[in-house]
């Protein structure tokens, strides 16, 4: 059964007919071109999907597109304007918290939501909000450290 929505991505519009059992990361990766929303795990443990839904950090692999209607998302791709990265992805760059960079969507988005939340968490504060991450590669310390930079803590 198809159903008709509504989502606005990244600041744009756009009106979709969706699955009943589609996912939100299937809609942004295959319908919208947005491959910055990676899918691994498809049981929302790895965090590597995670979008922000009205600002709140969200593992799309897992919420129905359906669900989203009405919805304001931002995906990794929403993150820059006019061709200029944020601070938080300066700092993940300088401070080498990208290796394979499979993990790194989630991460931004994740820690883009902490920020927005809290503009100078500390490390503990970090590591809490970043618990439904996995990174297989950094070990996690430059991506803390990077988060911290970012918060004017580093």
């Amino acid at each position: 059964m198809a159903v008709e929505i509504t989502l606005t991505v990244n600041g744009k519009p756009h009106a979709l007919e969706v699955g009943s059992t589609e996912m939100l990361v299937e809609v942004l990766r295959d319908r919208l071109g947005l491959v910055g929303t990676n899918r691994d795990c498809a049981q929302g443990i790895c965090g590597a999907c995670t979008v922000l839904m009205e600002g709140k950090p969200v593992t799309s692999c897992l919420l129905l597109a359906a669900q989203a209607d009405g919805a304001k998302i931002t995906t990794v791709e929403g993150l820059e304007t006019g061709g200029k990265l944020t601070s938080l992805q300066e700092a993940f760059m300088r401070h080498g918290a990208v290796q394979c960079g499979f993990c790194t969507p989630g991460f931004l988005m994740t820690a883009t939501a902490l920020l927005a939340e809290n503009p100078k968490p500390n490390r503990d504060e970090i590591r809490d909000a970043l618990r439904g991450n996995i990174c297989r590669c950094t070990g996690y310390a430059k991506i803390i450290d990077a988060v911290e930079d970012a918060a004017g803590r580093g």
